[in-house]
Parts: C-alpha cells; structure tokens; sequence
C-alpha cells in the first residue's frame, strides 16, 4: 500500500470516529477517493510482445497510460533471451540496450518520444560520459527525459549498462 494511500485510510478512519456529521460526510467522500485509488492500482496489464517470457520478470507493465519497462541490457534482441551482450564496450551496449528499449515500446504501442523517466545502471561510473554520448543521441534535445543513475556491482549477463524506462502509452 502506498503511503498516500495509508494517509488517506487513516484520515477517513479518524474523522470517522469523531462522530460529527459534516466529518462523516468528509470520511464518506474520502472513503470513496481510496475505493478509487484501489480500483485503479488492479489495472496492471503485463505486456509480453515477444511471447512468453523467458526470464521471470515481464518485459512491461501498463498501469493507467504508463508502461514501465524492466532493465534492458545490450544483448542482440529485445526479447531478453540472449546470453551475452554485443562486444564492443559500454558505447557498443548502450547504443544496444537503447535500441532494445525502442523496439519494446514499439511493441506495446509507445515511443522513445514518450519515455518520461529513466534508471541507468552502470557496473563502472568511469564510463558515465562515454555512455551519455550515445544515450542522448536516442532522445531530442529539449525532451530528455527525468533520469537517475547509479554504479552497481554485477549486471545481469557481465552488461556495462542496465537501463530501465517508463513512459506514457
């Protein structure tokens, strides 16, 4: 449950139990805000455009106009079922992994041009511009979407570079 949302319940809760009709009232209205809140977080839709996964985890999830993508990393296809990633370093695999993650918003009916936030992962922070070169190249200027990044100690499959993405449908 997420915070706002445990706010909210025991807000409702407490005007509730004060016994006063224009509190009840609020707690009644608040009551159906949450019932809301709680429909809309079952609406998880798990894409699979490249069939059934082949790792435990989907490749997107669709929540309201939001798809979140899992990590990509450099391997040869967007499907996740490569076993290593493409020679050529942490430009080769960025430009790899980035081209994974527009072929699987393509899939499920979205675009680099939509992508609003990302999380990159890099086993070794040395290589941080040599990555961005290649990584604002998939982006227009003045589009850039929100981004975190961090170093990490061993990616999936040896990978430079981790990338994950959410964007809008």
């Amino acid at each position: 449950m997420s915070r706002s949302l445990a706010v909210m319940l025991l807000v409702a809760a407490t005007l509730s139990a004060a016994g006063c009709g224009v509190r009840e009232r609020r707690a009644e209205r608040l009551a159906g805000v949450i019932a809301g809140e709680l429909a809309a977080g079952d609406t998880a839709v798990y894409l699979t455009p490249f069939g059934a996964p082949t790792r435990p985890f989907s490749p997107a999830v669709r929540v309201g106009n939001l798809i979140f993508l899992s990590g990509q990393i450099g391997v040869p296809e967007a499907s996740a079922s490569g076993n290593a990633v493409v020679p050529g370093g942490i430009e080769a695999e960025t430009r790899q992994t980035l081209e994974n993650i527009r072929t699987t918003l393509a899939a499920v009916g979205s675009s680099m041009d939509k992508v609003i936030k990302c999380t990159v992962m890099m086993a070794d922070m040395k290589e941080w511009d040599r990555m961005n070169a290649v990584y604002r190249t998939y982006f227009k200027p003045g589009r850039l979407p929100a981004r975190s990044a961090l170093g990490a100690n061993g990616l999936a499959l040896n990978a430079r570079v981790e990338i994950e993405c959410i964007a809008t449908a």
